[in-house]
């Protein structure tokens, strides 16, 4: 990352995301999340320091952990899925984090409604206010 903005401040760029997202470090504890409005899946700060296996529905657990023990062993780089809820369209997206050394430090968690985004054609040029 280049640049330089106080602490504060990153933290209201990281809640004005258009997406959320979660850290989870390399033990499986969740470290960081964002608010993002009205989010997909709701959190409270309790959820800092669990394991995140706690933090998904008990169907889900082994899928998760797959993803992140492949991510641990080097064999998998991110993982992309979405499902359906309510009447929106949620992309689910993990990604390995890893240090300058390859070394994996942990997974983000990203989560984003694109009902909208798949309902895009055409163009809509910068400035074109109208539509």
């Amino acid at each position: 990352m280049k640049g330089k903005v106080s602490e504060d401040t990153l933290a209201i760029l990281l809640d004005a995301l258009p997406f959320e997202f979660s850290f989870v470090d390399s033990d499986d504890r969740v470290q960081l999340f964002n608010k993002n409005g009205d989010r997909i899946f709701p959190r409270s700060e309790s959820v800092i320091g669990l394991k995140v296996q706690n933090c998904h529905p008990h169907k889900s657990v082994d899928k998760v952990e797959k993803i992140l023990e492949e991510m641990k062993a080097g064999e998998r780089e991110h993982a992309d899925f979405w499902i359906n809820l309510k009447d929106k369209k949620i992309q689910i997206r993990y990604f390995a984090v890893r240090d300058p050394e390859g070394k994996y430090i942990g997974c983000l968690e990203v989560s984003q409604d694109i009902t909208e985004i798949q309902k895009l054609e055409g163009e809509k040029r910068l400035l074109d206010w109208g539509t």
